[in-house]
């Protein structure tokens, strides 16, 4: 009897764990509710990282699972006028894209510090593991960069992870984490004067650098001879004798410039500024790839700009006139992501089942991703122009292939069998895909969204 009922339990249980594991498994497929969805290729808006009274970095996490291995992340920087975004090293390649202001980057590169100057259009690539600082130099003008984010291995979840060599207190530095003694050793200088620099930084990642604030200690510092900056620091690292400050500010001074000294290297006598290793990529300079009176596209690849070949990655900018139409192609090479700079629009994707995955209508700051192969385009707003940078996840020319339009694969497959494929008669098939004697960008369209909102 006993046995009996052990077997009935045993049965209950297997029962029940089946109904649970089905209706959780009903759940997983059932479609959420309306009001909770998000666009599978629509992705979240951004989510701060950074932010001080003189700037702030917002990150949009991309996707990874069954269409991407690596994802790629887009960051967003703003910086009020005169700050600067501390020196730190990320595990993740930055590209930088200045969409508005100008900028002046410092990063290291085979032991020397390059610095270079950027302005609006400019690309810049930052390698993964390379310290680096961004000044915003202007007095009277906000600093605007989008960044697209590349971790060279997939590891944590999140898009990437920063490491403060100079720091205090918010942000806490690396060196903070190390024993005093060891520190101490390292540097070659007392511990009170090491617990003097590394705790002191309160202001956050990013600082203004006008006398008028308390980072000025960042302002001197910048504002050394560019020529002779690194040697200087390097005279000042070697000094043996002891040497005594008048105020706690030219200690840090000081303190900074052997800190820069540790991680930058001692080669400032060769320092090189906008040299070939730190050279920038002007897109508005580029010579559109495509034009005609509907709009242009540009597109940059390692061919242009050599940097773009370490993390296998291309950098576009489309614009479209008013209610004109990128028209539907695929990507055979690579996944998209695109970010919308200017005005709204729509983006369309297809499903490899013919079905429709997304039609969603966006505005400035929504970024979107298309998986590779799979159809899609984007529609410009009957009101204005709608603009869209972004990156491809191919260095080369990723050679789209049009569906329609006087360029499209149409053409090339015209004949009985294209024909006979979609049943219709060889004749009927010419005036279809003859009708669009434009290509590539297409024509106000009925299907183009009247005003960019809900």
């Amino acid at each position: 009897m006993a046995s009996r009922a052990a077997i009935f339990l045993l049965v209950v249980l297997v029962l029940a764990s089946a109904v649970r594991g089905y209706d959780g498994e009903r759940r997983r497929w059932e479609p959420e509710p309306e009001e909770e969805r998000q666009p599978e290729f629509l992705l979240p808006k951004a989510k701060v990282v950074v932010r001080t009274d003189a700037g702030v970095m917002k990150v949009v996490k991309g996707v990874s699972g069954r269409f991407v291995k690596n994802p790629l992340h887009f960051g967003f920087i703003t910086m009020e006028p005169s700050s600067f975004f501390i020196p730190q090293y990320l595990d993740s390649s930055l590209i930088l894209f200045i969409r508005r202001g100008e900028a002046r980057v410092g990063h290291i590169h085979k032991d020397d510090l390059v610095e270079t100057s950027l302005k609006i259009g400019d690309i810049y690539r930052i390698e993964a593991g390379s310290t680096f600082y961004l000044i915003n130099p202007a007095e009277g003008q906000r600093l605007h960069v989008i960044c697209g984010i590349a971790k060279p291995e997939a590891i944590g979840w999140q898009p990437f992870q920063s490491f403060y060599i100079a720091g205090g207190r918010d942000p806490v530095s690396v060196l903070s984490g190390f024993d005093p003694m060891t520190l101490s050793t390292a540097f070659n200088v007392s511990e009170a004067e090491l617990m003097g620099m590394v705790g002191k930084q309160q202001l956050g990642p990013i600082v203004y650098l006008s006398d008028s604030h308390p980072s000025n200690v960042w302002s001197k510092f910048l504002k050394l001879d560019r020529n002779r900056k690194m040697a200087s620091l390097k005279e000042m690292a070697s000094m043996n004798e002891e040497i005594h400050f008048e105020d706690d500010e030219e200690q840090s001074v000081w303190s900074i410039s052997k800190l820069v000294v540790s991680f930058f290297g001692g080669r400032g006598d060769r320092r090189r500024t906008g040299s070939k290793k730190g050279h920038a990529y002007n897109l508005y300079d580029r010579t559109p790839g495509f034009r005609n009176n509907y709009g242009w596209s540009i597109a940059v690849y390692d061919s242009d700009y050599k940097p773009l070949r370490h993390d296998d990655i291309s950098v576009y900018l489309v614009n479209l006139t008013a209610g004109s139409m990128m028209a539907p192609h695929i990507n055979r090479k690579a996944h998209e992501y695109g970010v919308v700079i200017g005005g709204s629009g729509r983006v369309q994707i297809v499903y490899p089942n013919g079905t429709l995955a997304m039609d969603e209508e966006v505005a400035e700051g929504d970024v979107f991703w298309i998986p590779r192969f799979f159809p899609f385009c984007q529609i410009a707003s009957r009101t204005g122009p709608f603009e869209f940078f972004g990156f491809s996840t191919s260095a080369r020319n990723n050679r789209p292939q049009f569906l329609a339009g006087s360029g499209s694969m149409l053409h090339a497959l015209r004949g009985p069998e294209l024909a006979a494929a979609f049943g219709v008669s060889e004749k009927r098939l010419n005036e279809i895909i003859d009708a669009q004697r434009e290509s590539t960008i297409l024509p106000s369209a009925t299907v183009a969204p009247p005003d960019g909102k809900d």
